[in-house]
């Protein structure tokens, strides 16, 4: 039996673990818990490519199973975390007004279907990847427990916006925008420039502004690749 050819899918299965506890956690509203566990799951999933590869195992079972993986860590859990969002928070009446939540589930399923058969995305990404996103929509209630700014609390609370930012997550998970990988397939630094600036600024992010650094690492993320797009290749 040759065990190295099922430790990426292993390594996948922990990642949609991961997601099923961040899941009970969102419904208790213990948004830290449900963070840490997306966050693991993620880790799980960046690794488990890493592995197939080095081990000469990549075959279209792991394919599909990372793609299921991710549709439940990233999609179904950022999706649940906005209704909670939305059902806690004021603006529109309406019970039904949360359930607008999962329009990122729904852009995350068709954005996980579309690279499944995508050829241009084997280096870089064309359009924000769900665990990207499903960082952002995470952190968002821990910007709302641990900031005292009323512009902050106000936004977080408003149905309009927080249904602003669910409509704006389904579009740029499927957006035509070249987004650079954080992958690492070989470690020249030439090539690991704009990631490791990437890197640099994000620390700085997190370590200044504390859990609003959290989205503000996503948006640099995708303003980074736009500048190397527009700007940096040419």
């Amino acid at each position: 039996m040759n065990i190295k050819k099922h430790v990426p899918n292993a390594i996948t299965l922990g990642n949609l673990l991961s997601g099923c506890i961040a899941i009970v956690f969102a419904f208790r509203e213990n948004y830290e818990l449900a963070f840490l566990f997306v966050c693991l799951g993620i880790f799980l999933d960046f690794f488990d490519g890493f592995f197939a590869r080095l081990f000469k195992v990549s075959g279209p079972l792991g394919l599909q199973l990372d793609s299921l993986a991710d549709m439940v860590t990233s999609g179904v859990t950022p999706g649940l975390v906005m209704f909670q969002l939305m059902r806690t928070g004021s603006g529109w009446e309406g019970e039904w007004i949360p359930f607008l939540g999962f329009v990122i589930t729904l852009g995350s399923c068709m954005r996980l279907a579309k690279f499944n058969i995508d050829t241009r995305q084997t280096d870089s990404f064309i359009g924000l990847p769900t665990p990207a996103n499903a960082l952002f929509v995470m952190s968002l209630p821990l910007v709302l427990k641990h900031t005292e700014s009323f512009l902050v609390i106000e936004a977080l609370t408003d149905h309009g916006i927080l249904l602003g930012i669910s409509l704006f997550s389904a579009y740029i998970l499927n957006a035509e925008i070249p987004l650079f990988s954080l992958k690492i397939k070989d470690f020249n630094l030439k090539k690991m420039a704009l990631q490791i600036v990437f890197l640099i600024i994000a620390l700085l992010e997190l370590v200044l502004l504390q859990y609003l650094g959290i989205p503000l690492v996503i948006v640099t993320y995708v303003l980074l690749s736009v500048i190397n797009n527009k700007f940096l290749q040419k």
